[in-house]
């Protein structure tokens, strides 16, 4: 990485206004101050690395040659914004990246106006760009919109929708589509540097569209023709028929790490004055740090490492990850059943399918980012016959929500659901947390959902599903660590709505529902420093309900807690109806439902999340206390 001088442009840099007047030379050298602050801040913090290194020259020309925030800068994901943090006013709190009371990993918009769209979930850009360039318009203004958008989104129904709609309106819009792994450009360089610097400059378009007004003069057929004739001419020279076809002008491929290339086109795009247009820039993810360009997944996502030698520092893990016991559980389940199939979008390493694709590879079907069309092609499998386990994230099943209802649920058909992360996710902060499945699924008719308290019961689970082939069925389960409890390599399906008691007490009855179970455990041993005995049973099912187990906590209990990591509306809601249509909220019973608060929290490290949810064992302790009119007691708990 060679930096020019020693003087450090970066230092001078406090907005992307102090671009604007810089030489090609000293562009290139901030470039490289850029890439290695990137470097050195994720280092610290640890983060989405390659994303960011592999766009350091295209936020460098972007910055450079549009005039933000008066142009809008909207990037999909995120995962790549960090070079963009940098200049536009955050370098002094980049360490703080992932941090509680820090920047967050992806765009925000509460903090900073150069964020004019908050991110995290794939594919949104072109929609919210579409969205400010209409809305530029109605207002009668002129400034630009830009949506960077990367090759894997492509691959996400939702920005195609977006690109028919914007190709049929003909608003000014950019966008720019980083390439950087789908091979679908010819090999870039001087000569297609040259055509993507013509065909997007103002004489080659005039050029064009005189031709297209003199060939209405020709009879129709020879008009049809010379059409066809062009775009197949500009299709084998640029590869970009597919997104003319959708009504966008394209441009390129340009080398998006050459900014000789780029800044050119990317000022012709600017000057343009009418119509979409797409700039198809191919990156290297990764790019200038040769760890993550020689890493399989080009340091996707990191911990903290070391810059010089780029070992990441890891913890030992004291029990497998429950993304690991739930691959191992389904593999066994693939084992005894040729019929078990699973499905990920575009995740396979983090949902653990890619240990079960190793073990079946021809039973194991990665869609890409495209969670809609994973339900639906689940819904395929199972009504053939298979047994499909859709393996997705909670967060992410958030958006397949209509083919959850309408092409599993309300056709009963045995889609099982594998929902890693559920719960609070710590450093990826409230766009990642897994906060709302409980709620939208045992909303649902025939739905059976299960949450698993440690690493035997999920094994459990697992097998519960495999076995349930007459509707649908779900099974949730946190991020990190298991408890190290011992697991059979097989698990025995569970009896369908049956909990379990663990500890019997006479005073306080705490029913949990997930992966709370061992914190629970840890308040019933503090309330018997208070006098009191608490009986602890682990729900295991939010659909249908153990009725039986909790009319008999209700009845034998002065108080009852309930436990859940989701939001208000989820497990705890339907206790309370339950509770309320049998008449049992009439006896003096005092009930504290513990759900995840009614806001979005913030990263930060889990065990803090968990302890400002109230959701810890000396949260619990103290709610306990306070039903009691124990007040002095529960703010001692707390301390």
């Amino acid at each position: 990485m060679n930096i020019p001088n020693t003087t450090r442009l970066l230092d001078r840099i406090d907005t992307p206004s102090g671009l604007h007047d810089l030489s090609r030379d000293e562009l290139r050298q901030l470039a490289d101050e850029l890439r290695k602050e990137t470097i050195d801040a994720v280092s610290v913090t640890g983060g989405h690395l390659g994303a960011g290194l592999g766009v350091v020259e295209l936020t460098v020309a972007l910055h450079a040659v549009f005039n933000t925030p008066s142009d809008k800068l909207i990037w999909d994901v995120g995962h790549q914004a960090y070079p963009h943090k940098i200049l536009t006013g955050r370098r002094d709190r980049i360490r703080t990246l992932r941090q509680g009371g820090g920047l967050s990993g992806f765009t925000k918009r509460a903090e900073s106006e150069y964020d004019p769209f908050g991110a995290a979930h794939s594919s949104t850009s072109i929609s919210a760009g579409l969205g400010f360039a209409v809305a530029r318009d109605l207002k009668g203004e002129d400034n630009n919109v830009v949506a960077v958008i990367g090759d894997g989104a492509m691959s996400a129904g939702m920005a195609y929708e977006a690109m028919n709609n914007a190709g049929a309106r003909k608003e000014r819009l950019i966008v720019i589509l980083n390439d950087n792994d789908m091979s679908i450009a010819p090999p870039v360089g001087a000569m297609s540097a040259y055509l993507a610097k013509l065909i997007s400059s103002r004489s080659y378009r005039g050029f064009r569209r005189i031709g297209k007004q003199l060939a209405h003069l020709l009879p129709r057929p020879m008009e049809e023709t010379a059409r066809k004739a062009e775009h197949f001419a500009r299709g084998i020279v640029t590869g970009g028929t597919l997104f003319e076809e959708m009504g966008f002008y394209y441009v390129g491929p340009v080398d998006g790490h050459n900014l000789d290339h780029l800044i050119p086109v990317l000022e012709n795009v600017r000057d343009a004055q009418n119509g979409p247009i797409l700039v198809h820039v191919v990156t290297k993810k990764g790019k200038g740090y040769a760890p993550a360009e020689e890493s399989a997944d080009k340091y996707h996502g990191v911990n903290k490492f070391n810059v010089l030698t780029g070992e990441q520092k890891k913890t030992p893990a004291k029990a497998p990850s429950y993304t690991k016991v739930f691959a191992e559980a389904l593999i066994a389940e693939a084992e005894a059943d040729s019929r078990v199939c699973a499905i990920t979008a575009a995740m396979p390493s983090g949902t653990g399918l890619d240990l079960f694709a190793k073990r079946f590879p021809g039973r194991c079907f990665d869609v890409g980012i495209a969670e809609q069309h994973a339900v639906t092609f689940a819904a395929g499998l199972a009504a053939d016959g298979m047994k499909p386990f859709a393996a997705i994230y909670s967060t992410f099943l958030q958006r397949a929500y209509d083919q959850v209802v309408h092409d599993v649920a309300i056709q009963s058909l045995p889609v099982r659901f594998g929902i890693d992360r559920a719960g609070l996710v710590g450093a990826d902060g409230p766009t990642h947390a897994g906060s709302f499945d409980v709620g939208y699924l045992a909303s649902l008719p025939g739905f059976v959902v299960m949450a698993a308290s440690d690493e035997a019961e999920l094994t459990h689970m697992v097998a519960t599903c495999a076995a349930i082939d007459d509707h649908p069925s779900s099974v949730r389960y946190p991020r990190g660590e298991g408890t190290g409890v011992e697991r059979p390599a097989r698990g025995t399906p569970l009896e369908i709505g049956k909990g379990r008691i663990l500890r019997e007490g006479n005073s306080i009855a705490i029913l949990s529902f997930g992966a709370r179970l061992p914190e629970c455990l840890i308040a019933a041993d503090k309330l018997s420093g208070y006098g009191l005995s608490a009986t602890i049973a682990d729900a295991r099912f939010a659909k249908p309900l153990d009725t039986d187990l909790i009319r008999r906590l209700v009845q034998n209990h002065e108080v009852l807690i309930t436990i859940e990591e989701g939001a208000i509306g989820g497990f705890a809601s339907h206790v309370l109806q339950f509770l309320a249509l049998e008449g049992l909220l009439d006896k003096g019973l005092k009930i504290r439902p513990l759900t995840l608060p009614d806001r979005f929290q913030d990263q930060d490290t889990p065990e803090r999340m968990y302890e400002a949810a109230g959701l810890d064992a000396k949260s619990i302790v103290a709610r306990a206390l306070s039903a009691l009119g124990r007040e002095k007691d529960a703010h001692a708990a707390l301390a």
